[in-house]
Parts: C-alpha cells; sequence; structure tokens
C-alpha cells in the first residue's frame, strides 16, 4: 500500500511541474500517447442483434469498471481494480469510459499516468493502447480535490461511483468519430441524411476501411442503406461521408409537441472487412435542423417558442423519464442542465420531444461583476485551458441528439477571456445551433 501512496505522489509532484493537461490526446490517431480523447462518446457492438438491444453484455467490445476502495482519507482516495484483457483487444485500440467519478482524479495505468481531470461532473474517455498489454492490468485512480474548485458546479445528485463506467475495444479500422443528422433539402420538400464517418487506420500499412449505413422510417421501414470503401494510409484517419435524399421526411418532424411524441428515425452506422460485419453503432434521430437566424432560434422555418426549466437528470433514467414526462405535462418544453448529462438523458428528452439547451461543467458566480484580469475565474488566463477543455467534452458528448437546440458556455460565471476564448472555440465547430451566455451583458460572445 505505501507502494502506491508514493506512486501517486510522484505522480503529483510531476504534474505539478508539468503543463496542466500534458497527457491530452491529440486528435490525430497516429498520435501514439495514452491521454484524454475528445469524440462523440462511442460504444461499438460486435452483432447488430446486440446493438439493436443494447445488449453490452454480448458486445465482446465491453468491459464495467468498478475499481474498488484501497485507501480512503477525508478527500483524498485511492480506487483500484486489475482487469485481464483479452488477446483479441490487444490487435486494436483500448479506451476507457468514466463517469461518475465524484471528484477530481488522476489516471494511472500499469503505473503509467495517463491523465488529470479536474472537472468531476463531465464524463470522459481515455486512449489507453499504449499503456495496456495482454493478461492483468493495473488500474489506479487518486480521488482528489479538484484545482479549479471556484468553477465546479454542485452536483444535483449523487450516482454510485463509477456508476455507467466502462473499458472498450475497437479494432484497428474502425470509426474514430461521427456526425450525423437528417435535414430538410434546399427546396424543402425532401430530407438529407448527412453522415461524415471519421474512419482510422491503426496499421502500419495502408489499408482499405469499408463504412455504411442504413436507415429506418418511424415506421419501421427500411428507407436507405449504403457502403463506402476507402483506402486509408497507415495510422492515418479519413473522412467518408454520405449524402442521401430520404423521402417523405416532413410527415415526421421532429420537434417538442405536449400531445405527441416526436417521430424517431433509427440509424445503424457499421464497418465491414472482407465483406464481414465487424462494428455496430446504433443510433436514434430526429428530422430538422435547429438553427440561429436574424437573432432568433428556427426550426422549419418556425421561431421556437421556449418555456424553459433548469433540470439535472435524476439518479437513474426510470426516474428522470417519470420526471420529464410530468415536466412535459405541465407545458415545459426546454430542459436547461447546470452541466453535462448522462449520455441517456439526451436519448431521453430526442424520444420524448423535449428541447435541451446543453451546458459546460463552469460555475463561478463569485465575483461576477469584477472585470480586473483574475478578478473573475473567467477573467483568469490561467485557466483558459481548462474553460475550453469543459466546453470540448461537453460539445462532442451532446452534438448529435437531436433534442440538444444550442449551447451554454456556463452557467452564469461573470464575462473575460476565457469565456471569449470558449465561445470561440465553440463557434468554429458549430455551424447551426446558437452559442449562449448569460452573463455576456451585451458582449458579443452570445448569440442571443
Amino acid at each position: 500500500m505505501k507502494r502506491y501512496i508514493s506512486l501517486f505522489l510522484g505522480v503529483l509532484f510531476t504534474l505539478t511541474v508539468s503543463a496542466q493537461h500534458p497527457w491530452e490526446l491529440s486528435p490525430d490517431p497516429a498520435d501514439l500517447r495514452a491521454g484524454r480523447t475528445f469524440r462523440t462518446e462511442i460504444l461499438p457492438y460486435n452483432t447488430r442483434q446486440d446493438a439493436e438491444t443494447r445488449n453490452r453484455a454480448g458486445a465482446g467490445y465491453h468491459i464495467d469498471f468498478a475499481p474498488k476502495a484501497m485507501i480512503e482519507q477525508g478527500e483524498i482516495g485511492i480506487y483500484g481494480s486489475t482487469y485481464e484483457i483479452p488477446y483479441a483487444w490487444t490487435d486494436g485500440s483500448i479506451y476507457l469510459h468514466l463517469e461518475n467519478v465524484g471528484s477530481a482524479y488522476t489516471l494511472l495505468v500499469n503505473d503509467e499516468p495517463v491523465a488529470e481531470v479536474e472537472d468531476p461532473l463531465t464524463p470522459a474517455d481515455f486512449h489507453l493502447t499504449p499503456v495496456m498489454h495482454q493478461g492483468e492490468n493495473s488500474f489506479r485512480l487518486l480521488l482528489r480535490p479538484s484545482r479549479t474548485p471556484q468553477i465546479n458546479p454542485s452536483p444535483a445528485i449523487t450516482r454510485p461511483r463509477f456508476a455507467e463506467s466502462y473499458l472498450y475495444y475497437q479494432e484497428k479500422r474502425s470509426i474514430r468519430d461521427f456526425e450525423i443528422e437528417l435535414v430538410p433539402d434546399s427546396l424543402h420538400r425532401n430530407g438529407i441524411l448527412n453522415i461524415r464517418f471519421v474512419a482510422q487506420n491503426g496499421y502500419n500499412y495502408e489499408e482499405q476501411v469499408e463504412a455504411g449505413y442504413d436507415i429506418y422510417s418511424p415506421q419501421g421501414k427500411l428507407l436507405d442503406f449504403n457502403f463506402r470503401a476507402i483506402p486509408i494510409p497507415g495510422r492515418s484517419i479519413d473522412t467518408i461521408h454520405f449524402e442521401p435524399f430520404i423521402y417523405h421526411v416532413y410527415e415526421n418532424c421532429w420537434k417538442a409537441e405536449q400531445k405527441r411524441l416526436p417521430p424517431v428515425y433509427r440509424v445503424m452506422l457499421y464497418m465491414r472487412r472482407n465483406g464481414t460485419y465487424k462494428e455496430y453503432l446504433p443510433l436514434r434521430i430526429g428530422f430538422g435542423r435547429t438553427e440561429l437566424i436574424n437573432g432568433r432560434i428556427v426550426r422549419f422555418d418556425e421561431e421556437l417558442q421556449l418555456v424553459k426549466q433548469a433540470y439535472n437528470a435524476a439518479v437513474d433514467a426510470k426516474t428522470t423519464l417519470a420526471e420529464i414526462k410530468l415536466l412535459k405535462a405541465k407545458g415545459i418544453n426546454t430542459l436547461c442542465p447546470s452541466y453535462p448529462q448522462p449520455a441517456w438523458f439526451y436519448d431521453l428528452c430526442t424520444q420524448q420531444g423535449m428541447y435541451v439547451i446543453d451546458c459546460a461543467a463552469i460555475d463561478a458566480p463569485e465575483h461576477r461583476s469584477d472585470r480586473k484580469v483574475g478578478g473573475t475565474p473567467s477573467n483568469d488566463p490561467t485557466l483558459c485551458a481548462e474553460y475550453i477543455e469543459r466546453v470540448k467534452a461537453m460539445y462532442y458528448r451532446s452534438r448529435n441528439f437531436p433534442c440538444v437546440i444550442a449551447y451554454a458556455l456556463g452557467n452564469p460565471s461573470g464575462n473575460g477571456y476565457n469565456m471569449y476564448k470558449a465561445y470561440e472555440w465553440l463557434k468554429g465547430v458549430e455551424k447551426y445551433r446558437p452559442v449562449l451566455y448569460e452573463d455576456a451583458a451585451g458582449e458579443w460572445n452570445t448569440d442571443l
């Protein structure tokens, strides 16, 4: 036990004297470092049946992650476990999805430092391939006070520690990331299914990468399917783009309505290798696009009339669903969480027809009006990387859910350099949905 305490002390010293986020993974998978990665939350399945039923146990790509307490003393805790990694996993990419950790933390795998995370609320994914091997692998987490407590929101609900955390595996030819939307065509007669696969080839040599999809109507009819293959150089990524027309979509518009549930299309993304299907990702999407036009939030050329309610998901999906139904019955059509929520929350809102204004895990209400440099955390340039990291984590987590109609840079936290930079980053990746910030107070870093 003393060995682990000494090890963590050494790691903390290294982290203190190094850059704030030294192990952040480059978006390019050719980068061999282990560390945090920002992308759409991905949980691949090995068969279509498992994907359609969300059967993680049968996937072969998933291991529940639940380390045990080794040391707990005040605000410090060391949690750890060993996990047996199958041989097949060593020929691909291994990731860890961490959720409900409950505090800031430092992650070590096989005694190698991987990442430090100050945000105790937002789920995070980590690329672990370089520090993993076949057989037993040790995982250690130092749970500790955040170095940025001045910007952490207070959690509204406490879920079991490490609930919904898991290890997962992807083959060397796999879906690195994706964007998807079903939107009106230029004539507003039919729909266009925009799918952008970011495909990766983890081999050292050029490989043919095949990606495909199929889409089913809300009534269960197969509407379209396609495959495309492209050569990708070794240890590289490339984009595979589909834009098929989807007909009769205006019969199935997705929008928040009080009297009925909105129609939802089912889409399956998958990879293929030598004629064999290898990786399935199940999705639910709605037809339509939310846009900012002349200072108004618009969907299907109509300004949205938002009836908002602050809300964070309850302890589980069943309780959350019941609460969403009650809110909807009261006329609420827009939920405003104070930090990023579990993935099932956005899925429930999509199915129930509830808009969401997603919010980064930033909450620094003290000294909001102090505009001196460092007077408020939002105007302290030393915290800029942390602000942008939290905005990135929010955006990539929820961008593919149709229920998300806008993004908030954070809870009211004053204004300044960090919020300017966060706004610029988010506007650089989000083309249509508005970016909002309540404390902009007439400045340029909000769209409304």
